[in-house]
């Protein structure tokens, strides 16, 4: 989806009315130290992360027992990953799920998940997908949002949601889970590890919480700091962002747009411009190309 912001998005009426009660030249070169001693720290790269590492998986042939508020839940492996899956990008398609988490038959996957819905843990919805073919998606329920946390499933940093918030963008938000499997095969095959998903929301966020504090003068920093670009006075935000490390040990994230046929061409654009992997549904390569060409524009394009 089309999702970027400008500065004006942040400064609502409670920051004007402060700064005009606050003319002081003193109050003033406060800001300024305070802005400048927090862009410096904002502008040094991500320090490694020094936390407990999640919890270990059963084996892939092997089951456990886990536990949240006084309740037992017995997992298989692919069950496990399947909850830890469906927390980062809250909603993924139960045929994604299959196949990139379940080495048995599809018939044994769909008695997995039916065992994680029954045990609550998951919930499930029809959606209309492309064409209006109905479409099964699946997310987290708050019971299985917190199983996550209790057991440490995930690392420490890596958000994790539940439930279907916008059933409007829902078959949209589904397909980043095929994106980020394309793109960590790409991250893995040059020797990258240990990747993070942060989805639009964290990002917006984020940026969000930087702009109240610096101010938006200080975006083209605050964008940087967030592996970022702006573009025509705003912050295009993407789809989903990796951030990973490098075979060299540094920090490194990726940038990842679904573009699909309802983009404008001016918002493809500036996705360009950002420095955004684009991808699109099978057939779509072509148009974008179009669309770019006639923007004189080029990026990395790649087919779901």
């Amino acid at each position: 989806m089309s999702r970027d912001f400008t500065p004006r998005d942040f400064e609502g009426p409670a920051q004007e009315s402060s700064r005009s009660r606050d003319p002081s030249p003193v109050n003033d070169i406060r800001r300024k130290e305070v802005h400048r001693s927090g862009l410096s720290r904002a502008n040094e790269p991500p320090r490694e992360r020094s936390e407990r590492p999640p919890q270990t998986f059963p084996p892939s042939d092997g089951r456990t027992i886990l536990y949240d508020r006084d309740r037992g839940y017995d997992l298989s492996a692919s069950e496990v990953r399947t909850i830890a899956d469906l927390g980062k990008f809250r909603v993924v398609a139960a045929h994604d799920l299959w196949q990139h988490l379940y080495s048995s038959p599809r018939e044994e996957a769909e008695k997995s998940i039916a065992s994680l819905i029954r045990q609550g843990l998951v919930q499930k919805g029809s959606f209309d997908g492309p064409e209006a073919t109905p479409r099964e998606l699946l997310t987290l329920t708050k019971r299985g949002q917190r199983l996550l946390r209790a057991n440490r499933l995930v690392p420490k940093e890596q958000a994790v949601y539940c439930g279907f918030v916008k059933p409007k963008e829902a078959n949209h938000d589904a397909d980043l889970y095929r994106v980020y499997q394309e793109e960590a095969a790409r991250i893995q095959e040059k020797g990258g590890g240990h990747l993070r998903v942060i989805l639009d929301f964290e990002l917006r966020k984020k940026i969000n919480r930087d702009i109240a504090k610096f101010g938006a003068e200080a975006r083209p920093e605050i964008a940087k700091r967030h592996g970022l670009e702006v573009v025509r006075n705003k912050i295009p935000l993407p789809d989903v962002q990796i951030e990973y490390q490098t075979r060299d040990g540094e920090l490194a994230r990726s940038n990842l747009e679904l573009v699909t046929e309802h983009y404008r061409g001016r918002h493809v654009a500036d996705k360009a411009r950002a420095g955004f992997s684009l991808y699109t549904p099978h057939g779509e390569g072509d148009r974008l190309r179009r669309v770019l060409d006639h923007q004189e524009l080029t990026a990395e394009i790649l087919s779901l």
